[in-house]
């Protein structure tokens, strides 16, 4: 969210501060007592088992668990927490209401500013965000587990089914067009709702959520909790209409004349990026798009049940060293690869993704083989994968990115035996909406270019998420879809 918003949180934050209750709970246990508990860590399956199944990895808190987290909170009277946040949860609130055990207002209070905390709790950075900004880490000390305790509240309401339906202003009698459903899209109309808009999601396959149902697996986002955010959006009134491509089914001029007045794309970055060598066009060599679509939204693994195959592979290599390359390889793992790999070009230090998922991987048997960068796919007599050609490399001086150069090592070159190879480098925007909408401006690898307050070159359409970023995270997607929410809100209101 912008600066301007969250500080409008933050403001909201500190009328809060001033109830009783708060100073009660601040009374009962001094800041020393709060900063000697120990960081309450989740309970995890055993690798050996997790590694084998696509259930839930982390199994989350009891509520004394909860409880005791909560009381490591400092109630920092600056919350830089809500800073790193990028739609500015009211963390401290929050927490606060766990202490006392009042769950439900808990998930009430975090749903005043994110509709989806249950998914924000799994697969959020919060190391970099929330948690990497909390005043334990200037005191040396584990943060508070802001994320644990976010999808708590947020599980506990849903088993308890109690999910409260948000106030929804009156209705304004104008509509707005939402494309795509993952998470910018979902954000964005869930605040458009409350505002009174009529809102309608047109998502390209046949199931809504996204990244959030096609990229992550299971064993980190089980699919019911997206349906179960979904279905708290259609409550509110929002329409989702599926198996709809706008840019094909209809473009954006067409839903025009349809009576919508202002259009949000959250269309996402489907096209993967490819290594562009030798012998990329085998069997058994994926995309990372390709190959977590059909698990994840076609169930490959329940083949032949469900109609999608999969090579599953013996020796799987991975090439990336992202969140969706630790998707990948250890969704091979529990595809039943007997050796699964991640390839990376540089070292440990400098791969992207979250230390969890990176831990997790190694705990579950995964290899890492650094310094090593594929040059060939290498296929059999009949087109099949039976081997990566690569070349080793060494560490210059960083580049644009801060992380430095690898550099190929001449004579290094080595073959790996492989069956499956998926590639895992990140992802573009599908050009077809830009192609089909006059006037709309591009940047040179393909994201939507907006203005400061995500409206394109076209007023009247805004823009938000990867389909913008060009790749980042569900909740940088979600802090766009709010930010755009208010700026549509005022376009409108402002529009004669």
């Amino acid at each position: 969210m912008s600066k301007e918003n969250i500080q409008k949180i933050i403001d909201e934050i500190n009328i809060e501060r001033k109830e009783e209750w708060r100073a009660e709970l601040r009374r009962s246990i001094k800041a020393k007592e709060r900063g000697n508990i120990d960081r309450v860590h989740m309970i995890e399956r055993e690798p050996e088992v997790r590694n084998k199944i696509f259930e839930e990895v982390n199994l989350g808190y009891t509520e004394e668990m909860a409880i005791l987290e909560a009381k490591r909170c400092l109630d920092c009277p600056s919350p830089t927490c809500v800073m790193g946040c990028p739609v500015a949860v009211k963390i401290p609130s929050f927490i606060k209401l766990v202490e006392q055990g009042k769950f439900l207002e808990a998930a009430k209070k975090i749903k005043e500013t994110n509709s989806l905390p249950a998914v924000c709790g799994r697969v959020c950075p919060q190391e970099e965000q929330c948690e990497g900004n909390c005043i334990y880490i200037k005191m040396g000390k584990p943060p508070i587990a802001i994320g644990h305790l976010e999808r708590f509240v947020a599980d506990y309401e849903r088993k308890m089914e109690a999910a409260e339906i948000p106030e929804i202003k009156e209705k304004k009698g104008k509509k707005v067009a939402i494309i795509g459903s993952g998470p910018s899209g979902l954000a964005a109309a869930g605040d458009l709702a409350k505002m009174g808009y009529d809102v309608t999601i047109f998502e390209a396959l046949h199931e809504p959520g996204g990244v959030l149902i096609y990229g992550i697996p299971e064993f980190r986002l089980p699919k019911e909790i997206v349906r179960h955010e979904i279905d708290n959006l259609r409550k509110m009134g929002v329409e989702i209409i599926t198996d709809f491509v706008v840019g094909r089914t209809a473009t954006i001029d067409e839903l025009r004349k349809e009576g919508y007045e202002a259009f949000f794309i959250g269309a996402g970055a489907g096209l993967p990026w490819m290594l562009n060598i030798p012998g990329e066009n085998l069997n058994g060599v994926y995309s990372a798009n390709e190959y977590l679509t059909r698990v994840n939204l076609m169930k490959a693994y329940k083949f032949p049940e469900y109609e999608t195959p999969i090579a599953k592979g013996k020796r799987v290599a991975v090439i990336g060293a992202g969140n969706t390359a630790m998707d990948a390889v250890r969704t091979s793992k529990r595809l039943g690869a007997e050796h699964s790999m991640i390839i990376y070009r540089r070292t440990r230090k400098e791969m992207p993704a979250r230390i969890e998922e990176i831990k997790h991987a190694e705990e579950e048997g995964i290899e890492f083989i650094y310094l090593t960068q594929p040059i060939e796919f290498i296929g059999d007599e009949n087109g099949w994968l039976k081997g990566i050609k690569c070349i080793k490399m060494e560490l210059g001086e960083p580049d644009d990115s801060g992380r430095r150069r690898p550099i190929p090592i001449e004579g290094t070159e080595h073959i790996i035996e492989a069956d499956v190879a998926i590639v895992a480098l990140g992802t573009k925007p599908n050009p077809l909406i830009p192609d089909t909408t006059e006037g709309l401006k591009i940047k040179r690898r393909g994201e939507i270019e907006v203005d400061n307050n995500l409206q394109t070159s076209i007023p009247g359409v805004f823009a938000g998420g990867d389909v913008m970023r060009g790749g980042a995270t569900v909740i940088l997607a979600m802090g766009d879809g709010r930010d755009a929410a208010i700026a549509i809100d005022k376009y409108l209101s402002e529009k004669k």
